[in-house]
């Protein structure tokens, strides 16, 4: 995705463009000091997709430039960067996609940018129904990296984080009756079992008018003691990303594309950084499913000597779990096959060290052996 930053101070460019520079999936295409320089590059520019903006700024405030784009139905998504809490609301009223607030962390960031490549992923991915989804009124559910519902309407504010994980629980088990006893342990657990059931009345309270305002009220159906949750016609993230890896468990040179399309559908772990520890296992699942997935792409990708793209989806799995010897394995074939020694070498060394630290092992005899060889085959080429 292409994104421009609009931010009177230049610092601010720096920081921003150094910590977008470690997420793969982005890419600046531009950067401004004043919101008129970044609306007539917008007008040229029709493929950016994100704009990061502060607010304060002289010459046209950020207010302003979120209000233009939205009159001229821009389809750019904003977010809005600024030390300004007090302005949160009325720029939400805006509809932007997200507030930051300085200073901004990686994790807030990779956040927000999953949020907006999840609804760029719902606007263009050829698997679902081409129809306007304004008339179709369709649902989109962005649960990979996060816990949105959304539509052509709007997006889901929840009223509280209970409704929001109630929403999630009942939407891993859909279409299924849950017991009220069984919410209580899994969601209340650790309260007293009248504050408990009080608490879900509440919680299931809230959940339906978080999402009235998307005509989603009656899709959280009480059943003999107990709750279940009917969707109609929704696009579920992690569902739809399941069902198109399984369909390549096989990856042929000619899937390639395909599964760089698939593999963009995995914004983030399931629900995000919510850590619902009822959800655990699921959310291991679809790490695994993705992380398995990943490497049978990345194998096919050296075969092509594409060593590029590669690398990217290597580090990114690297940096989910740094222990993955396998992982390491892949990348130590990279540096081989580029003529990198001095980078195979730090590569090896570091997670030899990282092993010592965090497990107080050595690599396997296999991973030893696989780099003197390589070193050995570097030396022979002399």
């Amino acid at each position: 995705m292409k994104v421009i930053l609009v931010d009177d101070e230049l610092t601010m460019h720096l920081i921003l463009r150094k910590m977008l520079l470690k997420l793969p999936e982005i890419d600046v295409a531009g950067a401004f000091t004043d919101t008129k320089s970044a609306a007539s590059f917008l007008s040229e520019n029709a493929d950016i997709g994100l704009a990061f903006v502060d607010i304060s700024m002289p010459g046209g405030s950020g207010m302003e430039f979120a209000a233009k784009m939205e009159a001229l139905h821009s389809p750019v998504q904003i977010v809005f960067v600024t030390s300004h809490k007090e302005f949160a609301l009325k720029a939400y009223e805006l509809s932007v996609l997200d507030y930051l607030v300085k200073p901004v962390s990686q994790e807030r960031l990779q956040r927000t940018v999953n949020r907006a490549l999840a609804n760029q992923r719902v606007k263009y991915t050829p698997s679902l129904p081409d129809t306007d989804s304004a008339e179709t009124g369709r649902i989109v559910l962005t649960m990979l990296g996060d816990v949105v519902v959304s539509s052509e309407a709007g997006r889901v504010k929840w009223i509280s984080r209970k409704c929001a994980e109630l929403f999630a629980y009942l939407l891993l088990y859909r279409g299924k009756r849950i017991p009220r006893s069984r919410l209580v342990t899994d969601i209340f657990g650790g309260m007293h079992q009248s504050n408990a059931e009080n608490y879900l009345n509440t919680t299931v309270y809230q959940l339906r008018k978080s999402l009235e305002p998307l005509g989603m009220r009656e899709v959280v159906r009480s059943e003999n003691d107990g709750y279940a949750l009917e969707l109609k016609d929704a696009a579920i993230d992690f569902v739809e990303f399941e069902r198109q890896a399984e369909k390549l468990q096989t990856i042929d040179l000619g899937d390639v594309d395909k599964a760089l399309q698939v593999e963009r559908l995995y914004t983030g772990d399931l629900f995000g950084d919510k850590a619902y520890v009822w959800a655990i296992h699921e959310t291991e699942r679809y790490t695994e499913l993705y992380a398995s997935f990943v490497k049978r792409l990345a194998a096919v990708l050296i075969s092509l000597s594409d060593t590029t793209a590669a690398s990217k989806l290597l580090l990114k799995l690297n940096e989910r779990n740094p222990l993955d010897e396998s992982v390491i394995r892949y990348l130590m074939m990279i540096r081989e096959l580029t003529g990198d020694k001095k980078g195979l070498t730090a590569l090896y060394t570091d997670y030899v060290r990282l092993l010592s630290r965090e497990l107080g092992i050595r690599p396997s005899e296999e991973l030893i052996q696989l780099y003197d060889l390589m070193v050995s085959r570097f030396s022979n080429k002399k």
